[in-house]
């Protein structure tokens, strides 16, 4: 399936309040509600429209501090990515986890309550996971989000 303009208009539409609904969402695209349910539901279909997230406030929620580290594994056999991802993944303090190209063989996304928090999942859960070589942490500072689709 090749999304139409009125397709992108929905994904926008969206992507700004995911809560819409059907009605609300047709009105804003120029759609009735039951057209609008359909094209939603054939974007979900397609795999195009994964789902919807919520959008929770980190620092309200007590976790001051975002941290990307860069992981490259010591080794890098098939068997040690398959235990490194199951154990990352069961850390709840990692947002995301991306297998990447570069200097790194991962990307995480850390959330902290502050930095002897983060220093705390650094030590105790991150660097003893198997196969962890190389762990390069960089602060975020600030995050500005881009509206829409691409």
């Amino acid at each position: 399936m090749t999304p139409d303009d009125t397709d992108r208009a929905i994904l926008r539409a969206l992507t700004e309040d995911a809560t819409l609904s059907s009605t609300a969402l047709g009105e804003r695209v120029g759609l009735s509600q039951p057209v609008a349910w359909r094209r939603v539901r054939r974007l979900q279909e397609a795999g195009i429209l994964k789902g919807r997230r919520l959008d929770l406030d980190l620092e309200a929620l007590g976790f001051g501090v975002t941290m990307f580290l860069g992981v490259k594994l010591a080794a890098k056999g098939r068997l040690d990515l398959t235990a490194f991802e199951r154990a990352i993944t069961a850390i709840p303090e990692v947002q995301t986890v991306e297998h990447v190209l570069g200097l790194y063989d991962y990307r995480l996304r850390v959330i902290a309550r502050d930095i002897a928090d983060f220093e705390r999942v650094l030590r105790r859960r991150i660097l003893t996971l198997p196969g962890v070589g190389n762990v390069e942490a960089n602060v975020l500072l600030s995050e500005e989000r881009r509206s829409g689709p691409i």
